[in-house]
């Protein structure tokens, strides 16, 4: 209890201290808000309260400090993008039931030579490929007994288990809906009516980063390890019923999202609206002939608080946007702007990388955003391309165990220390920032 009082007024005095520094930059209102999300992001850091409750906080705090509307920030908690993740929470809980993520790490594994240099590559992709689709918590938990299960070896079992979080983490980039960042840059670009990047044109320009860094992952986490074979080897029995019956709809619901992505693109006002397809999918889970999932019993395991956490992010850059707080900050930032394009994006970057090793990158990504939007409009840069370098980059995380929620499982599992996280993290952190800026800058620009 006293410690819990402890942090709670730990998350007042640090929102006092931001509204008093910012009441020297910017008008009452403005820094209100600041206040406030210091407020915010101190208890979603220290945990003083469950995530779902801080994330419905805004629904209480911003109208009652003026900030915006009971109606403006509660209608942020029922955005399109929501329903979007929901579809898609829908789907990784029939994975988790049925058994299927076993049987599709298996074939991946298998893939691979028995070693150990081959095992982090083979978990590595493996938690990458899982986190494209499904949550990278999900992901994470999902393998993480795997790589506990491999080797007795307390170096590899670090290593192995680093493997599943890093890889987790670069695999959620992958699809627009493989991580919260991309569906709050998703939900941002429909606020400002920008044009919406169709799912495989989003795969397209991403994949190859994230192989990439699979590559660099497995390769630096791969330095110094005895190479003898491993022993042990996981079996999965041929795919049940069940499981083809969820594999169908997963099958189903990309060629949707195939069809859909060039009907969207070349005929306006055509073709369907990506969070009913994946909501649609996750709902056809609860009805024959498929009834996979029942109400009753599954509906606990859906992670309402991540939802919650979604329309406070969403909340959180309307403020930005209504006070006028984006303008004022991106008019501070516009300096920055005289620098040669790729240097510029390279500060954007390691700025938002650097950041979110102590903030939520779902909080980070929802105050950042509309600051960038701003100003590249003001700049006349290429607003497209650098929300996509900020989003991409707050997945880039790898230091501490706070940054990421994967990153977090690894150090609950036992196995990894912080002193290890961090020194692969910081290398893997200055790779992901090459990667992102050389392909922004080479390939991300034609198509943006």
């Amino acid at each position: 209890m006293q410690n819990q009082i402890f942090k709670i007024a730990l998350g007042f005095g640090v929102g006092g201290v931001v509204f008093a520094i910012s009441l020297l930059l910017f008008n009452q209102t403005q820094a209100t808000l600041l206040g406030l999300i210091g407020f915010l992001v101190t208890l979603w850091s220290n945990e003083a309260l469950p995530l779902g409750v801080v994330s419905l906080l805004p629904i209480v705090l911003f109208p009652a400090f003026g900030v915006l509307g009971t109606k403006a920030t509660s209608i942020n908690y029922s955005h399109p993008i929501i329903y979007l993740f929901l579809g898609g929470f829908l789907l990784a809980i029939a994975v988790e039931k049925t058994n299927l993520h076993t049987y599709i790490a298996d074939k991946i594994l298998s893939l691979f030579p028995n070693t150990p240099k081959g095992m982090i590559f083979s978990l590595t992709l493996t938690s990458g490929i899982l986190s494209s689709i499904l949550s990278n918590t999900t992901t994470t938990l999902l393998l993480m007994s795997i790589a506990l299960f491999i080797t007795d070896k307390t170096d590899l079992k670090m290593r192995f288990a680093l493997a599943i979080a890093y890889g987790a983490s670069v695999g959620g980039i992958i699809t627009p809906i493989g991580t919260p960042p991309n569906l709050i840059l998703l939900g941002i670009m429909s606020d400002h009516n920008l044009e919406a990047l169709p799912f495989f044109q989003w795969v397209y320009m991403v994949a190859p980063l994230a192989f990439m860094m699979f590559v660099s992952v497995a390769y630096i986490l791969g330095l110094g390890v005895d190479n003898t074979p491993l022993s042990t080897h996981i079996e999965q029995d041929d795919l049940t019923f069940d499981q083809k019956k969820v594999l169908f709809v997963l099958l189903g619901l990309i060629t949707v999202l195939f069809v859909n992505a060039p009907i969207k693109s070349f005929w306006s006002g055509l073709g369907l609206s990506e969070a009913g397809v994946l909501l649609a999918a996750g709902l056809l889970l609860f009805m024959p002939p498929f009834s996979i999932l029942e109400w009753e019993e599954d509906k606990a395991k859906v992670p309402y608080k991540i939802m919650f956490l979604f329309g406070a992010g969403f909340s959180i850059a309307k403020a930005f946007s209504v006070t006028g707080l984006a303008d004022e900050v991106a008019s501070y930032l516009l300096a920055l702007t005289t620098l040669p394009p790729m240097l510029l994006l390279l500060s954007i970057a390691a700025l938002v990388v650097f950041t979110t090793e102590i903030t939520s990158n779902t909080a980070l990504t929802a105050i950042i955003l509309p600051v960038i939007y701003s100003v590249t409009i003001q700049a006349d840069l290429n607003t497209m391309l650098f929300m996509m370098v900020a989003t991409i980059a707050s997945s880039y995380a790898f230091m501490l165990p706070i940054a990421t929620a994967p990153n977090a499982i690894a150090m609950s599992s036992g196995a990894v220390r912080i002193k290890d996280m961090a020194k692969y993290g910081l290398i893997l952190n200055i790779v992901g920032l090459f990667y992102i800026v050389l392909f922004a800058e080479f390939f991300w620009k034609a198509i943006l």
